[in-house]
């Protein structure tokens, strides 16, 4: 089975490292600068809990160079997809299927999604239709991954959990010979793999939380339990997690989230969030993939979410002062 991975962050560097070390795949990926240059000379290296991994790759920043592919695993940035877009037809053949391991909302969530919605097209995320005319629906698949993880080097990746979960899911629910073979691939005792029967509801299970942590973290500069502990932000923060709540709920996704679910997993987060430390660098944050458009479905919805409004608004303006999103 021929894997590429396009990207190679963190989570890109993560998953790079679980197939080259397995070695059941012909693996490559698709990168750039020292990390491509790393990647060339010294492989990719994971630092687990439980010991090193590593391997070597095929690694280019011209997709054409890499051929047709089995599987592409895109685990780029939402900044970085138009320019992905145009990357992934090289790697495409008549079978391939392409898997998104993205945080935020991914550009195929309304299509295909039933209700009054359903392939409403969301140009923030989607420029142009470019993934969709590119790619279409039928061989996307959709990912959520738990696991924090960091990039501390070029080509070096150290993952904090004792154990990743990957959850992959076409957009239609179903399974597939290819859904299949691609969780076989990556699978393992500390990197478990499972195919969704409603990956939309595990969609906004992560986002949520990404959403409410998110947005506290960038604007508080702290780490997300300084943030909830504070006493003058606990109302605005229950607040948002209702709103994000009724805005899911209306999307026909009840994953169970509230308050108390949110204060365990923010419980022993000492570190910063992606995002924020995204931000404090004045890199690209993925605002539009993670708050922009659930807005956008609030709106088109009809669904009152008032302090998600605010914050996302002050955000936004912080963002454009650091280079980190777009004036215009």
């Amino acid at each position: 089975m021929k894997i590429c991975v396009y990207g190679a962050g963190a989570i890109g560097g993560h998953i790079l490292g679980r197939l080259a070390a397995k070695g059941e795949a012909e693996v490559s990926v698709v990168a750039r600068g020292d990390t491509l240059a790393a990647l060339r000379t010294k492989g990719i290296r994971v630092e687990t809990p439980r010991g090193e991994i590593a391997g070597r790759v095929r690694a280019s920043d011209d997709p054409a160079s890499l051929g047709k592919q089995d599987a592409v695993i895109v685990a780029v940035k939402a900044p970085a997809l138009p320019a992905v877009a145009l990357g992934l037809p090289a790697l495409i053949g008549p079978e391939t299927s392409v898997a998104f391991v993205m945080n935020g909302l991914p550009w195929w969530y309304l299509h295909g999604a039933g209700g009054p919605l359903d392939g409403t097209r969301l140009a923030r995320i989607d420029p142009g239709d470019a993934l969709l005319n590119t790619i279409g629906i039928a061989r996307t698949i959709g990912g959520v991954i738990y696991g924090g993880c960091d990039a501390i080097a070029p080509g070096v990746v150290r993952v904090e959990a004792p154990q990743t979960r990957l959850i992959l899911g076409h957009p239609d629910d179903r399974t597939s010979p290819a859904l299949e073979a691609l969780a076989a691939a990556l699978s393992a005792e500390d990197f478990i793999v499972e195919a969704s029967p409603n990956i939309r509801r595990d969609v906004w299970a992560k986002l949520q939380v990404n959403i409410t942590s998110g947005l506290f973290a960038c604007l508080t500069d702290k780490s997300i339990r300084d943030a909830y502990e504070e006493p003058l932000c606990q109302a605005a923060v229950r607040s948002l997690v209702d709103e994000t709540v009724a805005l899911a709920a209306a999307l026909g996704c009840v994953t169970g989230f509230n308050m108390d679910r949110l204060s365990r997993q923010a419980g022993g987060q000492q570190r910063k969030t992606s995002i924020a430390l995204d931000l404090e660098l004045h890199r690209p944050i993925e605002f539009d993939a993670m708050f922009g458009a659930p807005l956008e479905l609030a709106r088109l919805l009809n669904v009152p979410v008032p302090i998600f409004d605010l914050l996302a608004g002050m955000l936004k303006l912080r963002a454009i002062a650091a280079g980190s999103y777009p004036a215009s």
